[in-house]
C-alpha cells in the first residue's frame, strides 16, 4: 500500500468578506512534500463587495486593508501555480473548495483531505473538533513566528497542515496508507481505518 506521503499536497485557507456568496480577501497556501510542510504563500484581495463589520470581528480585516490589494484575477496564476499538481487539504474543506471554485472558474478540482472529516473519523473521542479547539489540544500553534493569529489565512493553514500531518503521520506508531487516509474500506479482506487516540 503507498504511504500518505507519496502525493504532494497543498493546505489552504480562505477569508471572505462575510458577503452571501463569500468572496475572497486573504487567501493562504502552504505546501505539504513527502510529508514536510514547507513555506507558506499568501495574498491580500480586494473583495468585489466590502467587508462586513461581523466578518472583520472574526479575521481583523478591515476594507482599509484590502483597499490597495489587488483584484482575484490578478493573482489568479499565482494561485493556480501554488496549488498545481497537489491534493488539496482544508479544515472545513468545502467552504474553501466553493470560494476557489466560484473565484477559479474552469478550475478542475482535485483530489481534497478534510481536516475536519479526517479529525472527527480518526479521534472519536475529540469534545470539539472546530480547528482552534484541535490547535489547543495538540499544541498545533507552538513555535509560530510572531505575529500569526487565529482566524488569519496564513495561521489558519499553517495549524491545518500541522494537523494533517498529525493525523496522517502517527508519529507514535507508523504513517497511514493512502486508502486509510482516504477512508477506503471498501476493499475485500480490510478493516476499516481504526481511531488513533
Amino acid at each position: 500500500m503507498a504511504d500518505w506521503t507519496t502525493l504532494r499536497y497543498v493546505v489552504v485557507d480562505v477569508e471572505g468578506n462575510g458577503q452571501q456568496p463569500p468572496d475572497l480577501v486573504e487567501l493562504a497556501a502552504v505546501p505539504i512534500v513527502n510529508g514536510t510542510i514547507g513555506e507558506p504563500v499568501s495574498w491580500l484581495v480586494k473583495p468585489e463587495l466590502p467587508i462586513k463589520h461581523f466578518a472583520t470581528r472574526i479575521h481583523g480585516l478591515t476594507n482599509k486593508d484590502v483597499a490597495d490589494a489587488p483584484l482575484f484575477v490578478a493573482i489568479k496564476d499565482d494561485v493556480l501555480a501554488a496549488m498545481d499538481g497537489a491534493a488539496l487539504v482544508a479544515h472545513n474543506a468545502h467552504v474553501d473548495v466553493d470560494v476557489l471554485s466560484r473565484k477559479l472558474g474552469d478550475w478542475q478540482r482535485p483530489e481534497v483531505f478534510d481536516t475536519l472529516e479526517l479529525a472527527r473519523r480518526l479521534l472519536p473521542k475529540q469534545e470539539s473538533y472546530r480547528l482552534g479547539a484541535l490547535v489547543e489540544t495538540f499544541k498545533l500553534a507552538k513555535g509560530l513566528p510572531e505575529g500569526f493569529t487565529p482566524h488569519r489565512a496564513t495561521y489558519d493553514a499553517l495549524v491545518a497542515a500541522r494537523l494533517f500531518v498529525r493525523l496522517a503521520g502517527l508519529p507514535d506508531t507508523r504513517p497511514l496508507s493512502l486508502e486509510e487516509l482516504r477512508g477506503d474500506s471498501s476493499r475485500e479482506g480490510e478493516d476499516e481505518t481504526p481511531a488513533l487516540f
